[in-house]
């Protein structure tokens, strides 16, 4: 016991030292690049971040390692072969704590970036050496989002009214088709929803022309209908939502029927609540796809008055009058307007998504 336990101390001394080492190199080779050896700004910028989150890695894993070594050796087993197979699987769950650790940062990274650069000045944010940290909040950033070259106020305005339509619509197509192709019978359904399935295979780059062609007969160009009406059929919300219904047991719905309930009467009855946190995951993947869509908008609905924000914040002039330099600032603190929604929605409804999609995959 005693030998198995000083043989884990060792590890994680290990472990921590080489993390130490490793994070240590990386910020001095970070400082001297800015002066000796000529790395690049950025480069060395990367590197100072790297070594402070390898040296907060190595503090927290060696953390973790203790913690779980008192969980591994405090409990008393008198069985060799389990207190092994305990101790590789605190290594194994260390090691993937670890990755993921570092791949959430590798990712959060950028997202720290767009926040602390919303609040610098315009001077501080084209400094050569890169600051992680603002010397001045500038808070006037978010204003000047709002009051500058971009109407920010109508861009949400528009955003909004395209996605709560478009997912209203979304639906009820939906929905219908779904409960259709799962409890309906009728001639050729498995057909129909084979040849609906083998659509999904196709890029949908490739029907830009053709839509385009379609809006302009219809003069659709520049109105909120060319930005609604092409995308209402999803092929991969009605199979998500048809392999929901078809776990619901079908003796709910010949019950239904002895009673003489209708089909709509079945479906907004028992259906709809039972599969109440797929609908909720295609409700808010509707919504932040018309959110985040981009492509098409630029291509049908380019002026001011049905623009949607990822546009404008693309086309957005943010240019200081006085300088004659380029509010980076202003254009992130835009950027962070346009993504806290959506974080905001995702954080609060997180557990719908993962709960639709893994109920819509069993089977059974």
């Amino acid at each position: 016991m005693k030998d198995n336990r000083k043989s884990y101390a060792r590890l994680r001394l290990t472990v921590g030292i080489l993390l130490g080492v490793a994070g240590v190199c990386a910020l001095v080779i970070g400082l001297l690049g800015f002066g000796l050896f000529a790395l690049g700004t950025w480069l060395s910028a990367s590197l100072v971040c790297i070594g402070f989150l390898t040296l907060a890695l190595a503090v927290w894993s060696l953390l973790l390692l203790a913690k779980i070594e008192d969980e591994v050796f405090t409990t008393g087993a008198t069985d060799e072969i389990s207190r092994r197979e305990r101790a590789q699987k605190a290594l194994v769950k260390a090691v993937m704590y670890l990755f993921l650790s570092v791949l959430a940062l590798a990712m959060i990274f950028p997202f720290y970036w767009m926040l602390i650069s919303s609040v610098k000045t315009v001077e501080e944010y084209n400094l050569p050496t890169p600051t992680l940290w603002p010397h001045e909040l500038r808070w006037e950033t978010y204003l000047t989002a709002f009051t500058g070259g971009l109407n920010l106020g109508r861009l949400f305005l528009n955003t909004v009214i395209v996605g709560v339509v478009s997912t209203i619509l979304s639906l009820i197509v939906t929905v219908l088709s779904a409960y259709a192709f799962a409890r309906m019978e009728f001639k050729g359904k498995n057909i129909l929803f084979a040849l609906m399935l083998a659509t999904m295979m196709i890029p949908g780059e490739l029907f830009t022309i053709t839509n385009y062609i379609t809006v302009s007969a219809f003069n659709w160009l520049h109105t909120f209908t060319v930005l609604i009406v092409p995308f209402l059929v999803s092929v991969f919300y009605i199979y998500l939502l048809r392999q929901n219904f078809m776990q619901i047991p079908n003796e709910l719905y010949l019950a239904a029927k002895i009673d003489g309930a209708s089909d709509l009467k079945y479906l907004w009855k028992v259906m709809i609540p039972l599969a109440s946190p797929t609908i909720i995951s295609i409700t808010i993947l509707k919504m932040m796809g018309s959110w985040n869509s981009y492509m098409w908008p630029q291509l049908v609905a380019y002026d001011s008055a049905h623009m949607l924000v990822t546009v404008g914040l693309r086309g957005a002039d943010f240019t200081d009058q006085l300088s004659k330099l380029f509010d980076y600032p202003a254009q992130m603190a835009a950027v962070v307007l346009v993504t806290v929604p959506l974080l905001i929605v995702f954080i609060i409804f997180r557990k719908y998504i993962m709960r639709g999609v893994s109920r819509s995959g069993i089977k059974g």
